[in-house]
């Protein structure tokens, strides 16, 4: 089996979030799916497999190293990438990936003047619903949590007043393990600076087996209603500020969300088990 590692949402290695991309020809046993995910280590492993039928060309699976997740952004550009670039999908038509629980979901490159490289996938939206602040939240982040909400992928929203204190957080794991939540995503307005960023943002989620998720497209699908409503624009750009930090444009479209990033591949070999 064919295997890549991928740096999305970058446009140089080395930095943006590295997915697993494993190219089947037929179906695979989740079981083996997940010890795959488990020995790559990379956030999520993405598995793609041939369909053909009317209404999608490929399946598409994602798994963190420890379960199988139901929406991944980054591992779903890397797929589309690694299907372009090895000349499995022709270049410029787009891709339909069947999921188990995100329906359809579209990736084509952009076709805006200047936009080489740059993949826009079609996403369901995931606006999140204000809630009470679980209780630990707070001390787990390490800073003062006055509002949260919540999506329909288990995903907790903290907005906090700028991007340095974004950009420092140093969260308890062990402690932020323990909120029910699959993640949760703590963001601040940009500060000006050389980029046009809008927002920052960063992902925390050790109860599926990642810390820090270092760019996280499924995040985003939760992120862009919000500045969207905020900002009152539909289009925006984000910079997610882990370590290796990357880069998402996002465009609202109703209850659908665009997201658009580049991808590096770093590793393209071939599994032996």
């Amino acid at each position: 089996m064919r295997i890549l590692v991928v740096d999305a949402f970058t446009d140089r290695a080395f930095a943006g979030n590295p997915a697993g991309v494993c190219l089947l020809d037929a179906p695979a046993d989740a079981g083996w799916m997940q010890r795959i995910a488990a020995e790559m280590r990379h956030a999520e492993t993405a598995f793609v497999r041939p369909l053909g039928t009317p209404e999608a060309d490929y399946e598409l699976r994602w798994f963190t190293p420890a379960v199988e997740v139901a929406l991944c952004g980054h591992a779903t550009l890397a797929s589309a990438h690694a299907l372009y670039e090895t000349g499995t999908v022709p270049a410029g038509g787009p891709i339909r990936f069947q999921t188990r629980r995100s329906g359809v979901l579209t990736v084509q490159p952009a076709r805006a003047p200047g936009s080489g490289g740059l993949l826009e996938m079609d996403f369901p939206a995931q606006p999140a619903r204000p809630v009470q602040v679980p209780a630990g939240l707070a001390e787990a982040l390490g800073v003062p949590v006055t509002e949260a909400g919540r999506n329909a992928q288990n995903d907790l929203l903290v907005v906090l007043d700028d991007d340095e204190a974004v950009r420092k957080l140093v969260p308890d794991q062990v402690a932020l393990a323990r909120i029910d939540a699959r993640g949760v995503c703590v963001t601040a307005p940009a500060a000006p600076g050389p980029e046009p960023y809008d927002f920052v943002s960063r992902f925390f989620g050790p109860a599926v087996g990642v810390d820090e998720d270092p760019v996280t497209g499924s995040a985003h699908c939760m992120l862009a209603p919000y500045w969207s409503g905020r900002l009152n624009r539909d289009a925006l750009l984000g910079y997610q500020a882990s370590e290796r930090g990357g880069t998402v444009r996002v465009t609202v479209r109703g209850d659908r969300v665009t997201l658009a990033g580049r991808a590096v591949t770093v590793l393209d070999g071939t599994l032996k088990v």
